[in-house]
């Protein structure tokens, strides 16, 4: 039991450190997370680590040193073995997505559903039929209920959408993108689940000589400088990222003052059109 505060909150990505360099979201939700435990005189202690073995491994070593006072947790899978051996390690823990609160543990939840309804129906009342999307890693969470949403919308206009697995990094984006466009059925529109995934698939568009948005629309989850500055402009699936960590700061410094915690869910994601939709070519 620490008798001492650390004066810290800890957030460990078990994911490859390549990839926070070129993906802006954890850039600006650390960021909404540093500022305001700042203003209480904490700070974020970021680790990265290759898989959730280590990461639980990594809170183990913190909670035996004493070297942060709560911990954020993110990324959340079936059968998530984190937050149990955090309660168990008696550390105080934001759970960032859909979660049942506990003892120690309170969740600043994700509405990852009625965004996909929104950017599937403007596609959709486009006249798309043909639509493929390219997820996240499919364990996680997010990607499970953004999958569900999107076959959920399709299968009420009686259409089978086309779904492949990348992992966030322009390297998957392109190439799963060059898969979808070289396919016989090729869609006329795609959804990605982050920007960076979205913005190379623009490129192997260009690169293909298939014209957006007048034969291929596209469409990213999280809105970046790199999408608004991409030609054309690309359309998006934009929330306040750096509020949402504004709000996991906050429950952060409830669970460290001991004080009842406000149940916070992260901003509004909504859809943004751009250059980058259409109505799909004619048959």
């Amino acid at each position: 039991m620490r008798v001492e505060r650390s004066e810290a909150v800890g957030l460990v990505l078990a994911r490859p450190a390549r990839l926070l360099g070129v993906e802006p979201f954890f850039m600006e939700f650390i960021a909404g997370i540093e500022e305001t435990l700042a203003e209480r005189g904490l700070s974020v202690l970021l680790h990265i680590v290759p898989t959730h073995e280590e990461e639980i491994a990594t809170h183990r070593r913190w909670a035996e040193r004493g070297l942060v006072d709560a911990v954020v947790l993110v990324n959340l899978t079936a059968d998530d073995r984190r937050p149990a051996v955090l309660r168990e390690l008696g550390m105080p823990t934001v759970v960032v997505g859909s979660w049942e609160p506990g003892p120690g543990i309170a969740p600043v939840g994700t509405n990852d559903v009625e965004p996909v309804r929104e950017a599937l129906t403007s596609l959709l009342d486009l006249g798309h039929r043909r639509i493929a999307r390219v997820t996240g890693p499919a364990q996680l969470l997010h990607t499970v209920a953004r999958t569900r949403a999107l076959l959920d919308t399709c299968q009420k206009v009686g259409i089978e959408p086309v779904i492949v697995e990348g992992d966030y990094s322009a390297e998957s984006g392109a190439a799963l993108t060059a898969r979808l466009l070289g396919s016989e059925e090729r869609p006329t529109a795609i959804l990605y689940d982050n920007d960076v995934m979205a913005v190379a698939g623009l490129g192997v568009a260009k690169e293909l000589g298939v014209a957006v948005p007048q034969r291929l629309s596209l469409v990213a989850w999280d809105d970046s400088t790199m999408c608004q500055l991409a030609t054309p402009a690309l359309s998006t699936m934009r929330g306040d990222v750096h509020q949402f960590g504004v709000s996991v700061g906050l429950t952060a410094i409830e669970l460290i003052d001991r004080v009842p915690v406000v149940r916070r869910w992260s901003p509004t994601v909504r859809f943004v059109p751009r250059g980058t939709t259409g109505p799909p070519p004619p048959e």
